[in-house]
């Protein structure tokens, strides 16, 4: 375990806390590690112009809800909320970015649209999106499909910059200035 997510954990659970994870052994610090867990891939902003065919190959309307799986600066919702009038969630892990994105979504007049969640994209709540937007990497969107598969309906559209989701064969593939981004939708469920 890494000094500072030791003593995040050690804080968290104070001097009471202490006594327990003493008592009941390591599990209870284990446990507070994992939630302060750093991010998966380092944050890179997403450029607009490529959010934009994010955007527009996903077909955004007022009607869609888009969440955006590690969210960052909160480009892609916040873009998504003043373009089409949609409704947005950014999930990140990192309180940082989440600080930034609600401020970005201030500046931008539309906070009444979009939220900002900090959480792990792995286990967050995304049954009412319409549109997930992604920028991780391949071996986290494969990591991913899994509960986009489950957790979606179907026809939800999927779109992801640079990155594929193995032999998962997106439905289109564009380029913006040498950047790759594909759409998926998900499938009908098997009866």
């Amino acid at each position: 375990m890494h000094r500072r997510q030791f003593l995040t954990a050690l804080g968290a659970f104070g001097a009471s806390g202490l006594a327990r994870a003493v008592e009941y052994g390591a599990p209870l610090l284990a446990q507070a590690a994992q939630e302060t867990r750093t991010p998966d891939v380092i944050f890179v902003p997403t450029p607009n112009d490529v959010v934009s065919k994010m955007l527009e190959m996903a077909a955004v309307t007022a009607r869609d809800v888009v969440y955006d799986l590690g969210c960052g600066d909160g480009r892609i919702v916040i873009m998504a909320a003043q373009r089409y009038g949609a409704r947005g969630v950014g999930i990140d892990i990192d309180p940082d970015r989440i600080r930034e994105a609600n401020e970005n979504a201030a500046r931008a007049r539309v906070t009444g649209k979009v939220k900002f969640i900090q959480g792990d994209l792995f286990q967050a709540d995304i049954s009412e999106a319409t549109v997930v937007t992604l920028y991780l990497l391949t071996e986290l969107n494969l990591k991913l499909r899994p509960k986009l598969m489950h957790d979606l309906n179907p026809g939800t559209r999927v779109v992801s910059h640079a990155f594929a989701m193995g032999d998962w064969k997106p439905e289109r593939t564009e380029f913006v200035n040498g950047a790759s981004v594909y759409l998926w939708r998900i499938p009908p469920r098997k009866a």
